[in-house]
């Protein structure tokens, strides 16, 4: 039995296809979903999704969003997705140190949550790819 799983963004469908299992980022902490779930509407995190398919794991990195499951389909909804194949090692690790400096330097409130969301975009990028290696 499988699981139909949509991730999209507001410019495109980053997967379409069916999976065996997710583990995916919620704001109150990791859910799995296996097939005949409950159905349960949620917040999706800045975290990653891990993706089990033809028995391999693949790992996304998801910005936030919503995630619908139920009968079986889940569709979940981000500002934006990645891949861990699409994602550049040395360009994530190089927005990590300067998200790092930058959230250092920020005097503000505004710069200070700017600069921690920015941090937390850059570092689930870089887990994502560690993840994989």
């Amino acid at each position: 039995m499988t699981l139909n799983l949509c991730v999209l963004t507001p410019n495109r469908i980053v997967w379409d296809s069916e999976v065996k299992e997710i583990v995916l980022s919620t704001n109150s902490g990791q859910i799995g979903v296996l097939p005949n779930h409950a159905p349960i509407a949620t917040a999706v995190d800045i975290g990653i999704l891990r993706i089990r398919f033809n028995d391999q794991w693949l790992t996304m990195a998801l910005m936030g969003g919503f995630a619908r499951i139920g009968n079986n389909e889940i569709t979940i909804l981000v500002n934006d997705a990645e891949k861990s194949s699409d994602i550049n090692p040395q360009e994530a690790q190089q927005t990590l140190e300067i998200a790092e400096t930058n959230l250092r330097k920020a005097e503000s409130k505004r710069q200070i949550i700017e600069a921690n969301l920015a941090l937390r975009r850059a570092r689930t990028r870089v887990e994502v790819i560690n993840a994989t290696s």
